[in-house]
């Protein structure tokens, strides 16, 4: 790595107060906050995480091996997990089939509907998150499952849906992986899908569009997709009741246009000739017409490279299941059945019951509550590292908690101890080093030896770090030792660091007409920079190395103008934010810096009048909107623990977050489907609101938090991660207790 000349700051006072943002009203100082009560809500919140401990994994078949203390909590998602599982049964013919286990199907796909109704909103609509605009592919997913299992077209429920989706433009504005399953149905044709030539399974490393240069989890899903665009699988579907003389059940009343049933939607660019974007509809149609004319050179070698390398990602030895999250492992059991293997085959049982292990049955006896819903995938080792580093900040350590040595021993039996595709992408220099010896690194799920992560490996390396060990050992700390090599090797050459791969940014990529779910490839982003650069220096590495002056440069020149971060993983700049200001700490920047200064005015000025902060999703498709929206749990937490460290406990905003946090804690246990019982403040309407459709239950000590405030994919996919409500205000809490007890 080369050495670079540390940069040279002018620091200049702590800035005066903000002007306030237009229509914001500064929350009210509270006094300071009685040392007693904030001992004692650390101390619940404490006892709260440790009471969602697991010693199992999550589900039935998931985790071989994985038992032992840990926490994996739901990973919740929108409506389309539902739809596109109901869709995949019907795609491969076993919608009324009898399950490996002697079940029947249909009652099943029957619950899954249910959890369909259950999210529709009043206006007839489904959404990415609690808040958002509808989402066209997930009203028509939606709208066609239900149609499937016998809702009637005139149900009111429907005749709503309906109307919402014509008046978004209609079914034609599906995304990409919608539309692939409607041509999977034969509903669209696959003229309509964007051409995926499985001959991508066979370019050379040097061409400008290779596997390696895409995001993890594009890899994973395109060549199941590729398989699918060459073999054109088609199941049509059955009579529809309502009209058998019309043929197979349709959705035509969907579309606006129905010549969009036959041909791509999406459009040219008008205002200049070339563009990316044209560039690539001509390739397209190319593609098209040279299947038509049945123009495809190594077509079937190509088939049998990409079935080779699936196949090698899908040993159970090393995944549960394909990239184990949910969008390849649908595609992968279409694609295989196309190419002819039976239900029966060892490869498709296996990939039937890793999907399915992300299934949560809710039985009710009230039957309009009574569903299955669906995880896009698991979280333990996540879940595991923010929570442990969370009782850390409150004094729970390997040498006092003996829960909290058992977690450890569990994070570190979950290393990955085989190479995946990140090392073809590491520097010559760097490709001899090997995990479980040489260096440390994790995945996110219980088991996905392909895919370690920088952002599970860096808050793994500072977890184990900072929860010590057991008196007279070493192992935690030398093992962050050892994922701190990993950490280095995968840094990017514009200092900052990206989620799953040594790469670079490639915006031409996004123009790709597959490649609608916004995350085509995997460059730096601010927030993962910014919690690796905490993590290295806490696990010793020191400031001056030059990986960390790297990521400073990287962060002072990602910082927005408004004095933000945009977060690429959190919800939104909040998030993004929190994690900079966290690496610009621990690279030793002086909190009165400009860009310090910057970004306590910005975040100043988003302070609710309650003393919480909170950001809704929208504000990736509104930058009008950032750090804007109801008061949350962990988004306050993120708050607090940023306005630490720009200002310190002692500062009227930081109190008014602690004081917010303190009197949302749960009083009493919070039973599904019922607001929360907190311990001074009473739930606002919308909280009111969500609790009646939220099927989760709480620990008092913890917090309750309806909103989605984790992001898979910017404007296409977000999650609500259901350990955020309770890890980070604890953090939060903590480390405002201990800085005050300095000043006390």
């Amino acid at each position: 790595m080369s050495t670079i000349t540390p940069p040279t700051f002018t620091l200049r006072p702590s800035p005066a107060a903000p002007a306030p943002r237009a229509g914001h009203t500064p929350a009210a100082a509270p006094a300071p906050l009685d040392p007693q009560r904030l001992a004692a809500a650390v101390h619940a919140g404490a006892e709260a995480l440790l009471a969602k401990q697991r010693t199992e994994p999550f589900a039935r078949n998931a985790g071989r091996g994985a038992s032992g203390r840990h926490w994996c909590a739901e990973l919740e998602g929108d409506s389309i997990l539902c739809s596109e599982y109901i869709l995949m049964k019907f795609i491969l013919g076993q919608h009324r089939a009898t399950r490996p286990d002697g079940s029947d199907e249909w009652p099943r796909l029957l619950r899954m509907a249910n959890q369909l109704r259950l999210s529709q909103r009043p206006d007839g609509t489904w959404g990415q998150y609690p808040g958002s605009p509808l989402d066209v592919s997930a009203c028509v997913k939606a709208y066609l499952c239900l149609k499937l299992v016998g809702d009637a077209v005139d149900a009111p429920h429907m005749a709503r849906a309906r109307a919402a989706i014509r008046a978004a433009g209609g079914a034609e504005k599906c995304n990409t992986f919608t539309t692939f399953y409607l041509a999977c149905l034969g509903i669209v044709s696959w003229n309509a899908c964007p051409a995926i030539p499985p001959q991508i399974a066979l370019l050379p490393a040097w061409f400008p569009f290779h596997l390696r240069k895409v995001a993890a989890w594009t890899r994973t899903m395109i060549l199941p997709l590729a398989l699918c665009s060459a073999l054109q699988p088609v199941r049509p579907l059955p009579p529809d009741p309502a009209n058998p003389q019309a043929g197979p059940l349709n959705i035509d009343e969907l579309f606006l246009d129905l010549s969009f049933k036959h041909r791509l939607s999406k459009p040219w660019s008008r205002d200049r000739l070339f563009t990316w974007n044209n560039t690539f509809l001509a390739i397209d149609r190319l593609l098209k017409l040279c299947r038509s004319a049945g123009v495809t050179p190594f077509r079937d070698q190509a088939i049998a490279s990409a079935e080779t390398w699936l196949l090698e990602r899908m040993d159970p030895a090393t995944t549960e299941g394909l990239g184990a999250i949910f969008p390849p492992m649908v595609y992968i059991q279409v694609a295989l059945q196309k190419m002819g293997y039976p239900r029966s085959h060892p490869v498709i049982r296996q990939a039937e019951a890793d999907l399915d292990a992300f299934e949560i049955d809710h039985p009710h006896p009230d039957p309009t509550l009574d569903h299955i819903r669906l995880q896009p995938c698991f979280s333990p080792v996540w879940d595991t590292a923010i929570a442990l580093d969370a009782l850390a900040e409150a004094g729970r350590t390997a040498a006092n908690e003996p829960r909290v040595a058992e977690a450890c021993d569990w994070l570190r039996r979950r290393e990955i101890t085989r190479a995946g595709d990140w090392i073809e992408n590491l520097r010559p220099q760097d490709r001899h080093l090997r995990p479980g010896t040489d260096m440390a690194c994790w995945a996110f799920e219980y088991r996905n030896d392909w895919y370690p992560d920088v952002d599970d490996t860096c808050m793994v390396a500072k977890a184990l770090h900072r929860a010590g060990d057991r008196p007279g050992e070493t192992v935690n700390r030398d093992t962050a030792v050892r994922a701190v090599r990993w950490i280095l090797a995968m840094q990017n050459d514009d200092g900052g660091w990206a989620a799953f791969d040594r790469t670079r940014d490639r915006p031409w990529m996004e123009a790709v007409p597959f490649a609608d779910h916004n995350a085509m490839q995997d460059p730096s982003c601010s927030d993962i920079t910014g919690r690796v650069m905490e993590s290295l220096v806490t696990c010793g590495l020191p400031r001056t190395h030059t990986a960390i002056t790297q990521g400073l440069n990287y962060l002072l020149a990602t910082q927005q103008p408004e004095g933000c971060w945009w977060g690429r993983w959190g919800c939104n700049y909040i998030y993004g934010t929190w994690q900079a200001v966290n690496g610009l700490a621990a690279a030793g920047l002086d909190a009165r810096h400009p860009a310090g200064a910057r970004a306590l005015t910005w975040l100043l000025n988003c302070q609710n009048p309650d003393g919480g902060f909170g950001e809704s999703a929208n504000s990736y498709l509104d930058r009008r909107l950032m750090g804007q929206g109801p008061s949350t749990a962990s988004q306050t937490g993120w708050a607090l623990l940023t306005l630490l460290n720009l200002v310190g406990p002692d500062h009227p905003a930081s109190r008014a977050a602690a004081d917010w946090l303190c009197r949302h804690q749960l009083a009493a246990d919070k039973p599904a489907y019922a607001p929360s019982t907190h311990t001074q403040a009473t739930p606002t309407p919308d909280d009111r609101r969500l609790a009646e459709r939220d099927p989760m239950t709480d620990r008092a000590g913890g917090w309750a938090e309806h909103w989605f405030t984790g992001t898979g994919f910017p404007k296409v996919f977000y999650l609500r991660y259901h350990l955020y409500r309770h890890s980070f205000p604890l953090k939060a809490l903590s480390r405002f207790k201990t800085l005050s007890q300095a000043m006390w």
